[in-house]
């Protein structure tokens, strides 16, 4: 069965224009994503991942270039991209439940259907017991579950994912990982992962895109071998393979490094 292209970027460049002249973020990008898959973008800070998934999302419009979701150009904000930031900016005056459901609300899409997701989607998040408590009231990765309810519970084509584990401590990050995994599999979304986490990124993906700086260009694609990518992430660290796929991603960072690229 032929797989279906749910993102595909064509020629992408973008160049940000301020009072101290023009800057090209990106250059010449071009990739495709297929219906299903989790792809990951990696690279050093000023190669244009967080551009990138704005780029998709429609908050920015390229210079030159072509995004589509599922064939349609995207020009502006678009309901089929679903965005999740690394906070959770849950409104602290309304409950989990109303967090979770603003989305359909500003759509106008809460309905009985509409509120029968949320319900299913804070179960599925192990947050039903909570629906009724505050944001202050939840730990971190409790509000991190609670952002990413409110942007499936919209049912975009597409999740982008801009760093959402960063914030919290290395348990509850590990955790976190595995249920979005899960919850994403099960409901056969599309995602791109902006991380910094090389390990995240090879635990997580069906692929990774490393990114170059100054401007933004694509330095490889990667894929990742069946054992670890069909591992839940906190297994897939433990699988064949998992540590030299490591030093192979490192590797192209050295490299950046090398040709005078700024990591972190």
């Amino acid at each position: 069965m032929q797989k279906q292209t749910a993102l595909q970027l064509e020629g992408v460049s973008h160049v940000y224009v301020n009072s101290s002249g023009a800057y090209l973020a990106l250059e010449h990008i071009g990739f495709s994503v297929n219906r299903g898959e989790f792809v990951s973008l990696i690279g050093p800070s000023g190669c244009g991942k967080t551009t990138l998934l704005s780029l998709i999302s429609g908050l920015l419009v390229p210079t030159s270039g072509t995004v589509r979701v599922l064939g349609e150009t995207i020009g502006q904000p678009t309901p089929r991209v679903g965005y999740m930031l690394q906070q959770d900016y849950l409104f602290p005056w309304r409950t989990i439940y109303e967090n979770a459901s603003i989305g359909l609300e500003l759509m106008g899409r809460l309905d009985s259907a509409g509120k029968e997701l949320v319900l299913e989607l804070l179960s599925d998040m192990g947050l039903s017991q909570f629906a009724d408590r505050y944001p202050h009231q939840l730990s971190g990765g409790m509000r991190q579950r609670v952002a990413l309810v409110r942007t499936l519970a919209t049912e975009p084509d597409i999740l982008l994912l801009d760093e959402p584990f960063s914030a919290l401590d290395y348990q509850t990050k590990l955790q976190l990982e595995d249920l979005v995994a899960v919850t994403l599999l099960s409901r056969r979304k599309t995602a791109v992962l902006v991380t910094h986490d090389i390990t995240e990124a090879i635990a997580m993906s069906d692929r990774i895109v490393v990114l170059q700086p100054n401007p933004g260009r694509i330095l490889a694609s990667v894929d990742i071998p069946p054992q670890i990518r069909q591992a839940l992430p906190l297994k897939a660290r433990e699988a064949a393979g998992f540590h030299d796929l490591f030093h192979r991603l490192w590797g192209y960072f050295e490299q950046m490094d090398n040709e005078g690229g700024e990591t972190r």
